[in-house]
């Protein structure tokens, strides 16, 4: 937990990891590291890794300390300072602004009738085929149409939204900075800025509930209005998609519990608490050290990188009994999948109404006899999905 500066506290120790075997499973390392060093420098990262839920649960509301703000950071730099990498009342008054858009009410009154025609549009193509690809062909798809709703860029294709997305995601997480990465973000987040001119006039002169509309509304700047749609954009995309993949593997490589949810034993929302616990589809957040600092007898000072591995603690052993299994019967209270302080995931209640309310149900009743057809490999450490997952259903 958090002290206040000793001079007893030592330098973060220093944890070596095999970058690859890390993006492909991150599990064990974030183990060993709870378990021997929960506050530990890891020079592959050229982070500070603090792992154990509880210290996470405490420090991410130290906004003071522990800095959104990070001007050098991959983000800031690539996509522009979005309301994610401000603290304090700036990130309070952006946060307030787009509101509207990601409301409870806005959700259940705007978004989720289009979230269902949507869906049964994808799910209505793929289901005389008898077989796909449900990372790509189906859970692709549904999340790319639902974010040209909620963004406001409706003329693109979910496609493209999906390129601009992975492009963006791809260039945050470079850490090991492949210019090759960087040339694809930029080409990224240029096409954004594209489809954001094209709609501009059509949304001033018939506003809606969108997120380019109501930031336009609140009148933010342009700068902030492009940068908060990126992000939207970026998270917006990949995590509802994984999600939507990932659970439904999860439940057909779990039929005990796929039966009970089918059986009306347990709810979708459910699977939705329980599938981002266990596999956490935002691994990680980065922060900023502010100030000197005491965190486990570790002292970190101004300047240092920071990240908050949320993948690690939502499978603390201080907190979840058997947390490497899913299981639909645990309390998912203590989970921190979506953050724990003032950056707590705007989008949460649309994620929830697509993955829960919409997308789960909908695949398992419209795909009968859904079942894998193959290897489903899963990767990333910061964002974590399946890549591919090959199904089949009765036709």
């Amino acid at each position: 937990m958090s002290q206040t500066l000793t001079t007893d506290a030592r330098p973060a120790p220093v944890f070596e990891i095999d970058p690859e075997a890390f993006w492909h499973d991150p599990y064990p390392a974030l183990r060993r590291l709870r378990d021997e060093a929960p506050v530990a420098f890891v020079p592959q990262l050229g982070a500070v890794l603090m792992t154990r839920r509880d210290d996470i649960f405490v420090n991410e509301k130290k906004t003071d300390i522990f800095s959104s703000d990070q001007p050098d950071g991959l983000m800031t730099q690539l996509m522009g300072q979005n309301m994610m990498r401000k603290d304090g009342a700036a990130h309070k008054a952006e946060r307030t602004a787009i509101f509207p858009t990601v409301s409870p009410r806005t959700v259940r009154d705007v978004w989720k009738a289009q979230f269902e025609s949507a869906t049964e549009a994808v799910l209505d193509r793929v289901r005389p085929l008898g077989r796909a690809n449900m990372v790509t062909d189906i859970a692709m798809p549904i999340s790319g149409e639902a974010l040209k709703c909620i963004t406001g860029l409706t003329q693109t294709g979910w496609a493209e939204m999906d390129r601009v997305s992975q492009g963006m995601m791809d260039g945050i997480a470079n850490y090991a900075g492949d210019p090759e990465v960087e040339a694809r973000c930029h080409d990224c987040t240029a096409a954004i800025d594209r489809y954001i001119d094209e709609r501009i006039p059509a949304l001033q002169a018939q506003p809606d509930a969108s997120l380019l509309s109501v930031q336009m509304q609140a009148g933010l700047s342009d700068a902030q209005i492009r940068a908060n749609v990126k992000l939207a954009i970026s998270g917006g995309q990949n995590e509802p998609r994984d999600v939507i993949g990932g659970a439904v593997w999860a439940l057909l490589t779990h039929p005990d519990q796929l039966r009970r949810v089918r059986a009306g034993e347990v709810a979708w929302q459910q699977v939705f608490d329980e599938y981002t616990r266990w596999i956490s589809p935002i691994g990680m957040s980065p922060r900023r050290v502010a100030r000197a600092h005491v965190v486990e007898g570790i002292a970190l000072q101004p300047g240092d990188r920071l990240f908050f591995m949320f993948g690690s603690a939502n499978r603390d052993e201080h907190v979840f009994h058997n947390p490497e299994c899913f299981d639909l019967s645990r309390d998912c209270g203590p989970a921190i999948a979506f953050g724990a302080g003032p950056h707590f995931c705007a989008g949460a209640w649309a994620a929830r109404c697509l993955v829960a309310e919409v997308a789960l149900p909908m695949i398992f009743d419209r795909l009968p006899g859904l079942r894998l057809d193959g290897a489903v490999p899963f990767g990333g450490w910061a964002f974590r999905g399946p890549l591919r997952m090959p199904v089949a259903w009765d036709v």
